[in-house]
């Protein structure tokens, strides 16, 4: 990696986040809009750090980073998705209760 990309990264950084901030405080958008384009944003950021912060994509043997990255996130997913499903249906047996069932 060299200066030039650093400060390519860091501008990209800055000019996303410097978006996301303008949308969200004129109020361009509204709804389901706003959050669709900030989560957009939020990922193109996302990969901006990951590509030119993290060198992930830079190596050139086998690609451990990268894979390391994707059991990561394939952990985190199924971690956020296993937790909620488990209060979905802890909620959903727990609502047809009377009181006296519920102790």
């Amino acid at each position: 990696m060299t200066l030039r990309n650093y400060i390519i990264g860091f501008i990209l950084s800055l000019g996303l986040t410097l978006v996301a901030y303008l949308v969200v405080v004129n109020e361009v958008l509204a709804g389901m809009t706003l959050l669709l384009v900030l989560g957009l944003l939020a990922l193109v950021q996302m990969l901006v750090q990951l590509t030119f912060f993290l060198h992930l994509g830079d190596e050139k043997g086998p690609k451990y980073k990268q894979l390391s990255f994707i059991f990561m996130a394939l952990v985190l997913v199924i971690l956020v998705v296993g937790s909620i499903w488990i209060m979905e249906n802890l909620n959903y047996n727990m609502m047809n209760m009377t009181p006296t069932q519920k102790t």
